[in-house]
């Protein structure tokens, strides 16, 4: 039998005495501290983990926000847009019916004023055409009647014959 097969007691006792020493010293003076690192280890890395779940979870609340406060910007873009739209057009509507009435304005002061012009033409050519009448009287009579009264001779013939 080869010799590291062989049981001696000696050895046996002190291989325990050795065995119980360095499980006494590791547990005195080794022990403790490698719970204590391991523990530390533990909690940095629940401590890291926690972390990074109160960040995801921040980051998350921020991207919501973010989501929202961008649906909020654009609902206010396009109500911006509809208010700009609406007032464009009332401003055209507006613009349209100003210059309707400053068209119609201007058409009844033309109407007016050609009226006037009618009424000056015919005013004009009554006193021509009486003028010419009484001339052609004095010519064909061959004397003068009083101007008053022949003038409102033609005045009154021109006048029938303008209503009629």
């Amino acid at each position: 039998m080869p010799a590291f097969l062989d049981l001696n007691p000696g050895q046996i006792i002190w291989t325990l005495i050795n065995f119980s020493l360095f499980v006494f010293i590791i547990g005195k003076y080794g022990w403790q501290p490698m719970m204590n690192g391991l523990a530390a280890r533990e909690k940095a890395i629940h401590d890291a983990i926690q972390g990074a779940e109160d960040a995801n979870a921040h980051a998350n609340a921020i991207l919501k926000e973010n989501r929202e406060s961008i649906a909020k910007a654009q609902a206010e873009m396009m109500s911006i847009v509809r208010d700009g739209k609406t007032q464009s057009e009332a401003l055209v509507r507006q613009a349209a019916e100003e210059a309707s009435a400053i068209k119609l304005q201007k058409v009844k002061e033309a109407e007016r004023d050609i009226d006037r012009q009618k009424e000056e033409a015919i005013k004009e050519i009554r006193e021509e055409v009486s003028n010419m009448v009484v001339k052609a009287t004095e010519k064909l009579i061959g004397r003068t009647m009083q101007t008053e009264d022949h003038k409102h001779i033609v005045d009154n013939y021109v006048n029938e014959l303008s209503k009629n």
